[in-house]
């Protein structure tokens, strides 16, 4: 299957010219006589970095720094190149076959761009798109309705996937509030081991509470990763207007009580909810 050869689907000779610079530096920076540290790397020591890499791209967008998203998209695909030099070098894959790999995989999957398929809509391309991956699993052996899911994933978001992937075989809530009595369940069974305090019961049910969210988020269109980060960058801007209102006395959080930061906490909450104009049932109830 082949794309239309349009020019819009071809290369720029700047774009194939920078790539080549870009695989040349990692030979060089791997050759003997190149960086000490580089040529000790291995798949494992540098599979950190590429996970680092892929959350501060998601940080640069979320930020809207369009500088600083091209620089991380760098970083990212530099990422890439790291991986496949080092494969080549073990004589596993070349960054070319990664290349026509993805492009490949891509083709095969829309069928109703680069071939006759037909889709309707989005919704319909979703099905198609999980469709034609549930295929290429059976293909590569993988079975079981969880089959593909990585178990590496941050643990909300993994918990979304394994639900998402067990509800279309039916096993799963009817809607939000049947999860929402789950989490009033669980909660319950949380307070019953408090005063036990044993930790592998607490870590066991604190565990449950977490999964249960993160399905509550999913069955309200909601990414639970996302939402607790936004939390987290809350919390951030928050603590950090305590902070601030006790340098202004001279003062840091290890001199204040607890009071006195709530006090400021709330502050920076009404300050938000100021700066954010009413909500939607502020204004319905004048």
């Amino acid at each position: 299957m082949t794309p239309p050869a349009d020019a819009s689907s071809e290369p720029r000779h700047d774009e194939t010219a920078s790539l080549a610079r870009l695989l040349g530096i990692m030979v060089r920076l791997r050759a003997p006589d190149g960086c000490p540290w580089d040529q000790v790397q291995d798949f494992r020591s540098i599979a950190p970095y590429t996970i680092e890499e892929a959350y501060e791209v998601e940080d640069a967008i979320n930020r809207g720094n369009w500088v600083d998203l091209r620089d991380e998209l760098g970083d990212l695909l530099f990422q890439v190149v790291y991986h496949s030099r080092m494969a080549e070098e073990a004589g596993h894959f070349r960054f070319s076959d990664v290349a026509e790999t993805i492009g490949n995989k891509m083709l095969a999957r829309h069928p109703h761009v680069f071939a006759s398929g037909e889709i309707r809509d989005a919704a319909a391309q979703t099905e198609a798109w999980e469709r034609r991956k549930a295929a290429e699993r059976a293909a590569r052996g993988e079975t079981g309705t969880l089959a593909g899911v990585p178990g590496n994933l941050p643990a909300l978001t993994e918990a979304a996937k394994l639900t998402r992937r067990a509800g279309r075989v039916g096993f799963d809530w009817p809607d939000a509030d049947s999860v929402l009595q789950k989490l009033d369940e669980e909660v319950a069974e949380l307070r019953a081991e408090l005063p036990a305090a044993d930790p592998a019961r607490l870590a066991d049910e604190v565990g449950d509470m977490l999964f249960v969210l993160a399905n509550l988020a999913r069955k309200l269109d909601l990414d639970p990763e996302q939402c607790l980060r936004g939390s987290n960058r809350k919390f951030r801007r928050r603590f950090g207007a305590i902070e601030q209102g006790l340098a202004e006395s001279g003062r840091s959080p290890a001199d204040a009580t607890l009071t006195e930061m709530e006090e400021l906490w709330q502050a920076a909450k009404r300050a938000e909810k100021s700066e954010s104009g009413p909500s939607e049932r502020d204004r319905h109830e004048g």
